[in-house]
């Protein structure tokens, strides 16, 4: 293709033209050079795109890796947890009742010396005074263990500390709906029912 290019002309009076200022009347523009150009440019842009496409998809495999390590760093962490509370629970169960069955052993030890006492004495009072020593010490011992024996006689019937076992006519008016005698007293640890108080209720 060729393009004809005039700078700066002057016109004649016999009608040409001269070229005036530059000097040049004729500029050749080729489609070759022109598609050179343009080739050159294709080709530092795909150039620049292969060097950044490499770098990218090693970014994104250093992050997949890193993800993946902190996921099984996680899962080996949640393992040996479930592990480690399992043990602890069984040990729970195996050792919990240690220190109540230690401290039952010297309640144990009272009531042994009551019996051999009793095998060597009459004296009826000093037997019976070792023998509530000995329920006092075992009592003070479940109490510093946090239970406690439930009220009952004088009180309200309440289902959730009772269990009525019978009903006898109440000896008072104000008796009515209350626990007039126990048949078996109840216990309970802190807010826990061990075993429901079984009751006489009036009626």
């Amino acid at each position: 293709m060729k393009r004809n290019v005039v700078y700066n002309q002057e016109v004649k009076e016999d009608g040409g033209v001269s070229p005036a200022g530059c000097g040049v009347e004729d500029a050749n523009l080729s489609d070759d050079n022109v598609a050179g150009t343009d080739d050159k440019g294709a080709d530092t842009l795909a150039e620049e795109r292969s060097e950044a496409e490499p770098s990218s998809e090693s970014s994104i495999e250093a992050e997949a890796a890193e993800w993946r390590d902190k996921y099984l760093r996680l899962q080996a962490e949640f393992d040996n947890f479930r592990k480690r509370t399992i043990r602890e629970k069984l040990e729970l169960i195996e050792n919990g009742g240690t220190d109540v069955l230690k401290a039952m052993l010297t309640v144990l030890d009272d009531v042994q010396r009551a019996v051999e006492a009793s095998e060597k004495s009459d004296d009826i009072n000093a037997l019976r005074e070792g023998e509530k020593l000995v329920a006092q010490k075992f009592c003070d011992v479940l109490r510093q263990r946090g239970v406690t024996e439930i009220e009952a006689v004088g009180k309200e019937f309440d289902s959730d500390l009772h269990e009525a076992v019978a009903k006898f006519p109440a000896p008072e008016k104000s008796m009515k709906g209350k626990v007039i005698d126990v048949v078996q007293r109840g216990y309970k640890s802190g807010d826990k029912v061990l075993r429901y108080a079984k009751v006489v209720v009036g009626e």
